[in-house]
């Protein structure tokens, strides 16, 4: 279903059965990190590895093609990259012998039994990092633990969130010994040095003096929500200028049409990407990699995936510019995260359109508030550091072994 609104999936499909080139295999580490947001989680932890262990050869897979442009943006040819098979065996088995892993790295809570019992069988060190896992999901593994014990049980350590995730995956089956309390890589957040001068170029072609709202990574649905909210701030704040930027790149033009039937004046940034006209309402964000300096020039953000039951989305990138963070009230998968920002006065929450006009408006009319908003976000991310050097800790031993352990000769024999 994905390819028919995402002409990419259908690229590069070979890999997704296993078959993968083997220029630069066997490779030391495999990082594996499923799409955007766990590409993002993974690139601090990736950098260190780097950093630390130059001779190390760095292959990180991931599922949706979004997520390769995201590593292509963040990393372009320090480290090689492939689609991740699909969890059959012959797929998993094929993967495995061409690529030759010494280790292997998986991000947040992609649990695949038949790469984990493929690993176990190559006797190639599994580790999970930044793990976390939502009552929901815990329950959904429950009903077919059977299929994930066996599994869980050979992974050499999991680095999790929170005591909660701990406590969820020892309930699956995990070894308790294995599971180690790390705190959350994504505050380990990385600004550029030229982030702040391109954020006021930004700003200055948005127009300085006048209020913007930028909402980030939002879903099918959400936008209803923000543009009812938009209508109802225009008309005490008749410059307001909202940006708006879906999660999906397939969406871009469904949102666009959403915003023609609606009527206003819009504008995307592929065809507009400088200076834009002071009348212009709405701006959708259809490129790549720029959320976060859209964020770092707005005077409020909105973080999507948090006003229908999706599970929300890391709002950490626009605390760490110090921009007040409006989020909704499904933030399951981001709970711990959420909590701390609205306890730090970082953010606020909001439930449905009126709600969050409310919100919007209650820091756009005090730029006291707004300061002190952002600033508590940029205080509490920095704060919250070190779940970065705890997860190397762990991965430490298993990064100094590797490198005896990388074979030196191409694999001899694959399943058929």
């Amino acid at each position: 279903m994905r390819g028919l609104k995402n002409p990419e999936y259908w690229k590069r499909w070979p890999e997704r059965f296993g078959f993968v080139a083997t220029n630069n295999a066997p490779y030391t580490v495999w990082v594996h990190a499923v799409s955007v947001g766990e590409v993002n989680a993974a690139a601090p932890l990736i950098k260190e590895i780097l950093l630390q262990f130059p001779e190390h050869r760095l292959l990180v897979t991931t599922m949706t093609p979004t997520g390769s442009r995201q590593l292509q943006s963040n990393f372009s040819d320090e480290v090689d990259h492939v689609y991740i098979p699909y969890d059959y065996p012959g797929a998993v088995k094929r993967f495995l012998c061409r690529m030759q892993p010494a280790i292997a790295v998986i991000m947040e809570t992609e649990i695949w039994p038949n790469v984990l019992l493929q690993c176990k069988a190559r006797h190639i060190p599994v580790l999970f990092a930044n793990v976390r896992l939502s009552r929901k999901s815990a329950k959904g593994y429950k009903r077919v633990r059977r299929f994930f014990t066996e599994p869980l049980q050979s992974v050499a350590a999991f680095a999790v969130q929170s005591q909660p995730d701990a406590e969820r995956l020892r309930s699956l089956g995990a070894v308790s010994q294995s599971v180690h309390v790390t705190g959350s890589i994504k505050f380990e957040v990385s600004l550029p040095a030229s982030l702040k001068e391109v954020a006021r170029r930004i700003r200055h072609e948005w127009g300085e003096n006048r209020s913007i709202v930028v909402a980030g990574s939002t879903h099918n649905g959400e936008e209803e929500i923000i543009l009812d909210a938009y209508d109802r701030l225009k008309r005490k704040h008749p410059d307001l200028l909202l940006v708006l930027v879906p999660r999906h790149p397939e969406r871009f033009d469904s949102v666009t049409r959403l915003v023609k039937r609606s009527g206003y004046i819009l504008a995307r940034r592929s065809e507009m990407p400088g200076a834009i006209p002071s009348d212009l309402e709405i701006y959708i964000g259809d490129s790549m990699g720029e959320l976060r300096v859209f964020y770092a020039a707005a005077d409020v953000a909105l973080v999507g995936g948090s006003f229908l039951p999706i599970g929300g989305h890391n709002v950490l990138e626009a605390c760490a510019v110090g921009v007040p963070v409006i989020f909704g009230t499904y933030m399951f998968n981001f709970t711990e995260i959420s909590q701390i920002t609205i306890d730090r006065g970082a953010g606020s929450q909001a439930r449905g359109a009126k709600d969050l006009a409310d919100v919007i408006d209650g820091y756009l009319t005090n730029a006291d508030r707004r300061f002190h908003t952002g600033e508590a976000g940029m205080k509490m991310v920095e704060e919250n550091r070190g779940a970065l050097e705890h997860t190397m800790q762990l991965l430490k031993p298993y990064l100094e072994d590797a490198i005896s352990k990388t074979p030196a000769s191409k694999p001899l024999v694959e399943p058929a």
